[in-house]
């Protein structure tokens, strides 16, 4: 494959220019004049025919277009630098940046990390957590775990597990909780999936109540607060295991509802390392 010539000493002044704000700054970090990283970056401007600076009477600020391309770049040039500083010592590593939603972080993943880190001594994992809204270009991640339908613009996935939900709460609260009826006194607990409860309650055969209080963004947090006492929390008990084992949370009731399934995407413009293959057929053999 041709690779496009890329102008590198113009990105480098853009990244550091960007980075401080400042082409002055940038010229004293790259040992050069001001007046080269100014050319440097005009005709890296001029090549992609946008401005990726705008020039203010103290400093610069980013155009969206220069904020679209910092954080690539400078995860890009921090690989580099990772990676010829390992050459030269013997000890290269390869990098991975995976974003998880943070059920399936806490949840599932990081118990398993270790055996993948025994497996892959030589890959350098960065986990990254996330509410389901991830942008893979724009933070330089390798692979995102997400949940839902599988359908994101742009990218690849690969179905990981369903984790059905079901209602979770204390033994005590539980006691008082003898039929699915009984869920329409007592707080429930939400995410931000307006959905769920409802479709919950349909499994159950009943008509889902007019829901109040607090919405959260994560299962963890909302399992945390249904730790607490503050009601019933509609969870994976999959990703809940630990609690569920120590009897800190119980289940009270065996009608659970799917609403999706947690995947593992990447760009579609990507091209598959072999570190981002070895996380990949580890993590599917480790469902599987």
């Amino acid at each position: 494959m041709v690779r496009p010539h890329l102008p590198l000493n113009a990105l480098r002044a853009f990244e550091a220019s960007a980075r401080h704000l400042s082409f002055t700054r940038a010229a004293i970090e790259l040992c050069v004049t001001q007046a080269a990283i100014s050319h440097q970056v005009k005709g890296l401007e001029e090549r992609l025919g946008v401005r990726l600076f705008r020039r203010l009477p103290r400093g610069l600020a980013l155009t969206d277009e220069g904020a679209a391309l910092l954080p690539t770049l400078g995860e890009s040039f921090d690989r580099i630098a990772e990676l010829v500083e390992g050459i030269a010592e013997g000890t290269a590593a390869q990098l991975l940046s995976v974003a998880a939603v943070g059920t399936f972080a806490a949840g599932w993943l990081l118990p398993r990390l270790p055996g993948f880190r025994a497996a892959h001594p030589r890959i350098d994992l960065r986990l990254f957590t996330n509410n389901n809204r991830v942008d893979l270009a724009g933070e330089g991640l390798d692979y995102a775990i997400r949940f839902g339908d599988g359908a994101w613009h742009g990218t690849e996935a690969v179905a990981l597990m369903e984790s059905p939900l079901t209602p979770l709460c204390t033994p005590a609260l539980a006691r008082d909780l003898t039929s699915p009826r009984d869920l329409l006194a007592v707080p429930l607990l939400r995410s931000y999936r307006a959905d769920e409860w409802p479709r919950w309650f349909a499994a159950a055969g009943l008509a889902a109540p007019t829901l109040r209080g607090p919405v959260f963004d994560s299962s963890i947090t909302m399992a945390e607060a249904a730790l607490g006492g503050a009601g019933v929390a509609l969870a994976p008990p999959l990703m809940l295991g630990r609690h569920l084992a120590e009897g800190s949370l119980v289940r009270p009731f065996a009608e659970e509802v799917t609403t999706g399934r947690y995947w593992l995407t990447w760009l579609k413009s990507r091209t598959p390392s072999p570190a981002m293959a070895a996380f990949r057929e580890w993590l599917v053999a480790e469902i599987g």
